[in-house]
């Protein structure tokens, strides 16, 4: 089958959940997997089940995504975690809905048990309700993602570190783009708690950098050019 999507995944020394995260990848679907400075064997992991393999030395997730996003060549891009903790069965229904005419389809964390500390958790509403506040119907920050590849590079997002995904969708709001969430089931991750919400000083370090971005992206503007609750 032709690739439809490409589906973008920045690693950090994620060979121990990789065959089975490539493994489960729908059919037609083009995994990238980005490789930001692994010490394990996540490269020979992905190249031996087929992945198409990036690697940027730069360290941070904003830039493991960027790398991945120009390394694309499918219309339609996703961005998936390599940890295992979403699964990849909830791509199509992202995709689909961008066909149909969504601007950006996300996915929200239904988390089992043990999969999203209470920190991490707790800085995700304030996170989602700045979004919401700015007009985006959302209650994530989009973990899951699938839009136009063209399209998200146009949007000039600039944070390269934990701050990325938060800036993409307030850029959304600011460029008006039609954005819907559905519910995708959240498992703990493989080998292990994550090197971002697993610890207080990671919930920290990505509160920092999506605060960052809060500020570059700046309000939302009505036409009249003043401030606005809403993106479009």
């Amino acid at each position: 089958m032709a690739t439809t999507v490409d589906i973008v995944l920045p690693c950090l020394d994620e060979a121990e959940a990789l065959p089975a995260v490539l493994a489960a990848m729908p059919a037609g679907y083009r995994a990238v997997v980005v490789d930001n400075g692994s010490t394990d064997d996540t490269v020979a992991v992905a190249t031996a089940c087929g992945a198409t393999v990036v690697s940027e030395p730069r360290r941070g997730y904003g830039a493991a995504v960027h790398a991945g996003l120009l390394a694309a060549t499918a219309e339609l891009v996703g961005v998936l975690d390599a940890d295992g903790s979403l699964a990849p069965r909830a791509l199509p229904l992202l995709v689909a809905e961008v066909c149909k005419g969504i601007d950006l389809a996300v996915g929200r964390r239904i988390p089992q048990a043990g999969a999203w500390p209470w920190h991490a958790r707790a800085g995700n509403v304030a996170l989602a309700a700045v979004l919401r506040h700015r007009g985006l119907p959302v209650h994530d920050i989009a973990p899951i993602r699938v839009a136009r590849r063209q399209a998200l590079l146009d949007l000039g997002i600039t944070d390269r570190g934990f701050g990325y995904p938060f800036e993409l969708l307030l850029r959304a709001a600011a460029a008006g783009w039609r954005v819907r969430e559905f519910d995708v089931e959240y498992r703990p991750r493989a080998g292990g708690q994550s090197k971002v919400s697993g610890s207080i000083r990671g919930t920290v370090r990505a509160a920092r950098d999506m605060t960052a971005a809060m500020r570059r992206v700046g309000p939302v503007r009505d036409a009249a050019g003043q401030p606005s609750g809403r993106s479009g």
